[in-house]
């Protein structure tokens, strides 16, 4: 008996053992909380198919807690969901995560104070659980109803920062579905920036601060109608639009994933954009493949008061002329968002009966909330009502006055080839006007002691001949080199690295071959292999003039790389591809009318942009649907523009080489004849009427009730004859168009390609 009893006392301490390591890993594969239970400490619940993780976590470099949910199997911790955002815990230990008898589930911190809770307003309240589902949404459900999609609460009605397919974005019956940013990547404290649906326009989005809206973007992707239950399809997830049903109002979208082992994420992150990214397995990264706004300076007040953002220089943000950073270590890296902004170095004299003084700044885009003075006719007018206003802090004058009484918010530098932007006038103490001044003139002295250098060192022509050919060439430095501040000098090692030895191959045209790369920052880019041979010289200057055009409807260019004779160029990506696949591909996704004819529009705003409003006038010379592509949004973008110049000589070499091209060609082009924008303009017209239509112009296809005609011809004889327009239309839109914008867009078509006007 004595043996017996020593033998069970160390299986009696096995099995204490066994009993409190599980009820210190409480359900560590299950996904429910029962009536009673809790969690606390490194306790979690897990998803049934092991993808979504509950427990407490403490984020970046916070000593703080939270309970939230996350992705359990990937290395970078990634929360989705944050239950206590405002409410932060400090011993995960002491504190616990509980579900009452009365069927809500508490967050109750170490002094047994409840910080967070959901509510099931049910009345059976002992068969009421916690259900970690399958989607990452946390679900408060009555186990003994039969129908497992009742749900009494659940976390996708309260999102934070990340929005999981299957949730919703905008308004059901039960509340208003939004999404706000972190405060920043250590405190899940709701943000300065919202994503959700404006009340007041049907299907719209927008991102706000600080109440101010700084983007918004019409129907979501301007694909979606917002009158029925339309479908957006993508490469990773598909994007379903509902409006009012069931006799419920709401205005709601949702998006599924195509491939459910891919997992993919819209964010709302802290610097103010909406991110799409999908976790890459082979990187062990989460890659973005869309975000808006594109570019960071489009986000409202994104460098701060009294700062200026610049999209082309590095890093992104600096305090205007008199001014410095208001707390520095927002201004370390380029990455950083320094939303304290700026404060003044030295005091205005308003109320010391001392005048202040104005710094000029030119082509910037004029700061939010301006006061317009309407009876001031003339700059000195404008100027004079600024200095009596102890408050105004900058004016503008452009033909009327405007002052600025707040602080200044929203300020961009801008390109010198953008007509929008303005002249402000700060206003400063002398002192500091005095101040500047003087480092303007230490700036002339030492510009003119570096020119005389600069001309010894022209006498030596090895000297120079080394300068150029190490400028060229040496491209060892560990970091891609900007010039001019707007386009970056991509290393060969970089771009074969980003591009994975070229692999990945888009398509090829008669200017070269594309192919798709990411960069280390994860954006994706396009890199365009050329055929052309041209001197280096020549080839930067070329380069240089393209990288200074900007404009919404043309793809714009990231920098170049020179190795050797082989010359590429790196521009935006563009993930929709070209207008062709759109219109010409039996499996590509059908566009609608709308889309067709926002695409008309653009294509000619870039156009015109070209021909008129450039400091040089650019012929594109090959508008063709391949050279059309689509950004994440449908907008179209211009490619190729420019390169007819780069190639010079060898461009009439390209015009036979390019496929199809000759169908888009003007007359002038093929027989020889001066080029001019008319013939791009024509290239234009022939464009048009393929959008239209959804074919190749020069294709023969019999439908019933039609012969064979030449397409133009066809649709020039129905215009001038008043015929059915709308049998012109591409048959895959079953007559879905507004008629009066497809006779219009015929029209214009046709006057592009007659013969005489």
């Amino acid at each position: 008996m004595e043996n017996r009893t020593k033998l069970l006392l160390p299986l009696q301490h096995v099995l204490f053992l066994t009993f409190l390591y599980f009820q210190t890993n409480l359900c560590i594969e299950l996904n429910i909380i029962n009536p009673g239970q809790s969690l606390s400490g490194n306790q979690t619940i897990s998803s049934q198919n092991g993808r979504f993780e509950l427990g407490f976590f403490n984020p970046g470099n916070s000593t703080n807690f939270y309970v939230g949910i996350w992705y359990k199997k990937i290395p970078v911790q990634t929360v989705v969901w944050v239950a206590n955002r405002e409410k932060p815990l400090h011993d995960p230990f002491s504190s616990k995560l509980q579900l009452s008898e009365k069927g809500n589930l508490v967050l109750y911190n170490q002094s047994e104070i409840p910080v967070w809770s959901a509510e099931s307003s049910s009345n059976t309240m002992n068969s009421i659980v916690a259900v970690l589902e399958n989607s990452g949404n946390l679900v408060l459900k009555d186990s003994s109803n039969s129908n497992p999609s009742v749900m009494l609460w659940q976390s996708f009605d309260h999102p934070t920062d990340t929005w999981l397919p299957g949730a919703k974005l905008g308004k059901d019956k039960i509340s208003e579905k939004g999404y706000i940013s972190w405060r920043n990547s250590s405190d899940p404290a709701p943000g300065s920036y919202f994503l959700g649906l404006d009340p007041n326009e049907t299907g719209t989005y927008f991102v706000l601060r600080n109440g101010k809206r700084h983007w918004s973007c019409g129907t979501w992707l301007e694909r979606v109608s917002s009158f029925s239950n339309e479908t957006v399809v993508d490469d990773y997830t598909t994007m379903s639009y509902v409006s009012n049903s069931n006799h419920e109002e709401q205005n709601v979208y949702i998006y599924s994933v195509n491939n459910s082992s891919v997992l993919v994420r819209y964010v709302m992150n802290i610097s103010g954009q909406v991110q799409k990214l999908v976790w890459k397995d082979d990187l062990q990264k989460w890659e973005q493949i869309w975000a808006k706004p594109k570019d960071q300076c489009e986000i409202y007040a994104f460098c701060g008061a009294y700062g200026a953002c610049n999209q082309y220089s590095r890093p992104l943000c600096k305090c205007l002329p008199g001014f410095e950073p208001k707390v520095h270590r927002e201004w370390n890296s380029d990455s950083s968002n320094p939303r304290h902004g700026c404060v003044r170095r030295t005091p205005l004299q308003c109320n010391e009966g001392v005048k202040d003084g104005f710094e000029e700044i030119k082509n910037v885009r004029l700061p939010a909330s301006d006061v317009s003075l309407t009876n001031k006719k003339s700059l000195k007018e404008c100027e004079s009502a600024c200095l009596r206003d102890c408050s105004c802090k900058a004016y503008s004058y452009n033909g009327n006055c405007s002052i600025w009484q707040e602080d200044l918010l929203n300020i961009q530098y801008l390109s010198y080839g953008d007509n929008l932007g303005r002249t402000l006038y700060l206003r400063l103490s002398m002192a500091e006007i005095q101040a500047l001044r003087g480092k303007t003139k230490e700036r002339i002295e030492w510009f003119t002691i570096k020119a005389a250098v600069a001309i010894v060192t022209l006498i030596t022509i090895l000297g120079l001949i080394f300068v150029s050919t190490f400028r060229m060439t040496n491209f060892s430095n560990t970091t891609n080199k900007a010039i001019d501040d707007v386009l970056i000098v991509f290393k060969f090692s970089d771009l074969r690295s980003a591009t994975k030895n070229f692999s990945e191959k888009l398509g090829e045209g008669g200017f070269g071959s594309v192919f798709k790369g990411t960069l280390p920052n994860s954006a994706a880019i396009a890199v365009k292999r050329l055929k052309c041979q041209e001197g280096d010289k020549q080839f930067r200057t070329e380069v240089s003039t393209i990288g200074k055009i900007h404009h919404v409807n043309l793809v714009r260019l990231l920098g170049f790389c020179i190795n050797g004779m082989k010359r590429f160029l790196v521009y935006d990506y563009m993930p929709n591809g070209s207008l062709e696949a759109h219109l010409f591909y039996k499996d590509s996704k059908i566009l609608d009318w709308k889309t067709r004819y926002h695409i008309a529009l653009g294509v000619a705003r870039g156009l015109a942009y070209l021909h008129d409003e450039c400091r040089e006038c650019i012929i594109h010379c090959d508008i063709k649907p391949e050279n059309i592509l689509l950004d994440a949004d449908y907008n179209p973008m211009l490619s190729d523009f420019g390169l007819a110049k780069l190639f010079g000589r060898d461009f009439s070499r390209v015009l036979t080489t390019m496929k199809g091209t000759r169908g888009y060609l003007a007359p002038e082009m093929i027989s020889g004849e001066p080029i001019t924008p008319k013939s791009d303009v024509f290239s234009f017209g022939m464009l048009l009427l393929e959008i239209i239509s959804g074919r190749r112009n020069w294709e023969i296809i019999l439908e019933y009730g039609t012969d064979s005609t030449y397409f133009p011809a066809r649709a020039a004889n129905c215009i001038s004859n008043g015929g059915d327009v709308l049998s012109l239309l591409d048959s895959k839109l079953k007559g879905n168009a507004n008629a009066e914008e497809v006779i219009r867009a015929c029209r214009v078509a046709c006057w592009c390609i007659q013969d005489e006007e």
